[in-house]
């Protein structure tokens, strides 16, 4: 292993003892630092076999962070753009299948407006909030139905 390959090995052990790295992430950092390719790929391998490096840790944490906050759709488009590989992140999306969307969107649309629509505009402007936190047209509109019902069960 030349010196080369030492310093990037090093450079990629620092990014990571500050936060998990999904491996395409920590692919493009190695080579902005002007790496070949294939010194890079053997340096990362190198770290998943040593397990420092883990698609499926960063996808598990990028769940944890994002869950509550954001639908499942937002967050497996995040692990999408993220590159991070199928099958981890089908695994870190699993978790969120065990909450209930419907009580994660009601409790972020009271956090965030706690009261109902005035006219069909607001009641448009915290539907599209939901959308874009992830949440689909149905879950939003739920939210909107069981508040306006009062319906303890929603929460």
């Amino acid at each position: 292993m030349g010196k080369q390959s030492l310093s990037l090995k090093a450079a990629a052990i620092r990014l990571l003892a500050r936060r998990e790295y999904a491996r395409a992430e920590l692919r493009s950092r190695l080579q902005t630092l002007g790496a070949t390719r294939d010194e890079v790929e053997r340096v990362l391998d190198e770290l998943e076999q040593n397990g420092y490096l883990s698609d499926a840790r960063f996808a598990q944490a990028l769940v944890a962070q994002k869950a509550g906050r954001y639908g499942k759709r937002a967050i497996a488009h995040q692990l999408r753009q993220k590159q991070v590989a199928p099958d981890a992140a089908v695994d870190a999306l699993a978790s969120i299948a065990l909450t209930d969307e419907l009580a994660d969107a009601t409790a972020l649309w009271r956090r965030r407006f706690g009261a109902l629509p005035k006219d069909e505009r607001e009641k448009a402007r915290q539907v599209r909030f939901l959308q874009a936190r992830g949440y689909s047209i149905t879950i939003a509109l739920k939210v909107l139905r069981h508040a306006a019902a009062g319906d303890e069960s929603a929460e």
